[in-house]
């Protein structure tokens, strides 16, 4: 085999040998599960960088937008603030960070995180040490009662099936390999792909009905579309730049993007959707502008330069401001306003 292949390649490469190609979905949740166990993927020495990297105040606007939620669902003297896939901690931390300006809330809230990583764990348990965080290797294993959920760029790391419409009706697309090229390959060309992806759906449900029977809120962001459509998304990352998803399975990035359409459709039998709409537009509805202005006034000339251009980065509709959308999740029976979504 080629000098480059790694264990997984090997494991998965044999699976096919015995058993025949594989879905895209197992292929998927076989990598991502290896690289999410041995990698440290985030920030500017990792594969890719998400919002809580670039900027302290995508994580403030969220800790005083659940505050906010909080406030006007009365107060709960008890909340589990859940956050799904936290990566680092770097967004925990800087929600408890800006609650801890509210000592009522702050009073009310223990930290719960849903991470499989033992490596990523670490991390956190070190970022996030005056918090006493809980782990948890599934969302259903979090105790029940009133819950804030936050799930940034969790969901497209999910694993999606991929179906393709050929001459037969609708087929399935597998990963196959070449013992020849000793390399992955897809059943089918990139043509008329159609990605679903059940594991989110069930997930949004488990979320749902948490909140549905023990109140809260739950607010997903994550790059994908706001409507279903045709087209493939799978990717890979690698130092920042993009890989092939069939190489070396377990090294890279590998996600899709997120159909929040389907999340929806999901939530909707249990909870109120709002949204989705853009990140961009969420974070200026929460006021990112003047937050942005404040932190300047006391800024040094380069400080000013990395908030500006954190800003640019988080709100821009050709950067991260349009290919974002945020989604939020609250009872039926709130009938409240929701802060960020009134466009």
């Amino acid at each position: 085999m080629p000098k480059d292949t790694n264990q997984l390649h090997k494991k998965i490469a044999n699976a096919i040998r015995k058993h025949g190609p594989i879905s895209v979905a197992e292929y998927m949740g076989l990598a991502a599960e290896a690289y999410y166990k041995t990698q440290n993927p985030f920030g500017a020495g990792g594969d890719f960088t998400t919002a809580p990297e670039i900027s302290q105040m995508f994580g403030e606007l969220i800790g005083m937008w659940f505050a906010d939620i909080w406030m006007r669902m009365g107060q709960p003297a008890a909340v589990k603030l859940i956050e799904l896939g936290p990566g680092r901690g770097m967004l925990a931390a800087d929600i408890m960070r800006t609650i801890s300006g509210l000592p009522e809330f702050k009073r009310a809230v223990t930290l719960h995180l849903v991470e499989t990583s033992p490596r990523l764990r670490e991390i956190q348990a070190d970022v996030l040490k005056d918090y006493q965080p809980q782990w948890y290797d599934r969302f259903q294993d979090v105790p029940e009662g009133f819950c804030l959920i936050v799930a940034n760029e969790f969901f497209d790391a999910l694993p999606v099936q991929q179906f393709v419409k050929t001459e037969q009706g609708l087929q399935e697309r597998f990963v196959g390999y070449d013992e020849a090229q000793e390399a992955f390959f897809f059943s089918h060309p990139a043509e008329g792909i159609f990605e679903t992806s059940p594991l989110s759906q069930t997930i949004t449900r488990q979320i749902s009905t948490r909140i549905a029977d023990h109140g809260g809120a739950a607010l997903i962001v994550d790059y994908g579309h706001a409507e279903p459509g045709l087209g493939e998304t799978l990717q890979a990352l690698s130092k920042h730049q993009y890989a092939n998803p069939l190489e070396n399975p377990g090294d890279y990035d590998i996600t899709a993007h997120v159909d929040f359409s389907a999340l929806k459709k999901s939530a909707e039998g249990y909870v109120d959707v709002v949204g989705p709409v853009t990140q961009g537009e969420f974070l200026r509805g929460l006021g990112i502008g003047v937050r942005a202005q404040t932190l300047c006034e006391k800024a040094t000339d380069a400080q000013r330069r990395d908030i500006m251009s954190a800003l640019q980065r988080l709100t821009a509709e050709n950067e991260m401001g349009r290919l974002f959308k945020v989604m939020a999740l609250i009872p039926k029976e709130a009938k409240i306003e929701v802060a960020g979504f009134n466009i």
